[in-house]
């Protein structure tokens, strides 16, 4: 059933055997398994690809059900041994994952040595449905002001911190010698963007054509160390979160914006999971990295 949901959810048995780390072949002997065991056909043909029958859908719909308390059952159990033991994943954007989960990922080694926690970095768009579907346990993504994240039901969501950005500018821009940059001095410069259609690019395009502008993106990286290189370039400027943000080399200058630019970084997983001790540790460890960085 498990291998059945996980069909449904990548619409293919390829990206459900991507999705459970087993192989195709794996895939389909248990989804034979189970069309004999209900005694109906569950998937068809569909050109290259696979689609569900009326049946399966029917199964999917409580195969998530299942699932769902199958989690709470593992979480109960745990809670129930009160050790923080076994195995987590945690899912989060790059600049988390340096500035926030690397030194919460230590204080649990040595508080927890029985806990190994697997960190993966993924964007939230990747992250999100990876925790809805059980592939990930917890995730650490951001939401910029007005471009909130929405959120698939039975989540919990703890927030973090507020995360500041600065305006990175060439060290020979007019206004890289200003100790305070109004955004609508620079709506009109060449952008170096996120990658398109990410969660930091939308909100980009979303806050300059809010001032009136359409965005002029001369290039996109994902990388911070590749912008500031563009940057010291005098390819552009660009938003420059201050956390993980690592050395920024000659060339380039930071300077605060008004109205500020935050985003609220915070941590998620799924409530059917919420009494697991290893969570709570997790979590406990991430706000405790957050604290320290003031």
């Amino acid at each position: 059933m498990r291998v059945l949901h996980a069909i449904a959810v990548n619409g293919s048995l390829n990206g459900a055997a991507e999705a459970l780390h087993v192989t195709n072949s794996a895939v389909s002997q248990q989804l034979a398994k189970l069309e004999r065991e209900v005694g109906q056909a569950l998937v068809e043909r569909n050109g290259r690809g696979v689609r569900l029958t009326d049946a399966a859908h029917i199964l999917v719909e409580h195969t998530g059900q299942i699932l769902s308390l199958v989690h709470r059952a593992e979480a109960d159990l745990e809670a129930h041994r009160d050790q923080v033991l076994g195995s987590l994943r945690l899912s989060s954007i790059a600049t988390a994952a340096r500035g926030l989960a690397a030194p919460a990922l230590v204080a649990l080694r040595e508080a927890h040595p029985g806990l190994r926690v697997q960190l993966i970095e993924h964007e939230p768009d990747h992250s999100v449905p990876a925790v809805a579907r059980g592939e990930t346990d917890m995730a650490i993504v951001v939401d910029w002001a007005e471009s909130m994240i929405p959120l698939p039901k039975g989540m919990m969501r703890v927030p973090l911190m507020v995360d500041t950005a600065d305006v990175a500018l060439p060290a020979d821009h007019p206004l890289a010698h200003r100790g305070l940059v109004d955004i609508d001095e620079i709506v009109g410069e060449p952008w170096i963007s996120w990658n398109g259609g990410s969660i930091c690019d939308n909100w980009l395009h979303g806050m300059l054509r809010a001032r009136g502008v359409e965005p002029d993106v001369a290039h996109q990286a994902e990388e911070h160390q590749t912008k500031l290189a563009m940057i010291a370039a005098g390819l552009g400027i660009a938003v420059m979160p201050r956390l993980g943000r690592g050395p920024v080399p000659e060339g380039v200058r930071l300077v605060p914006v008004q109205p500020a630019l935050v985003r609220q970084v915070y941590v998620f997983w799924r409530e059917d999971a919420a009494r697991r001790p290893a969570i709570t540790a997790t979590v406990r460890a991430l706000k405790e990295a957050a604290a320290r960085l003031g």
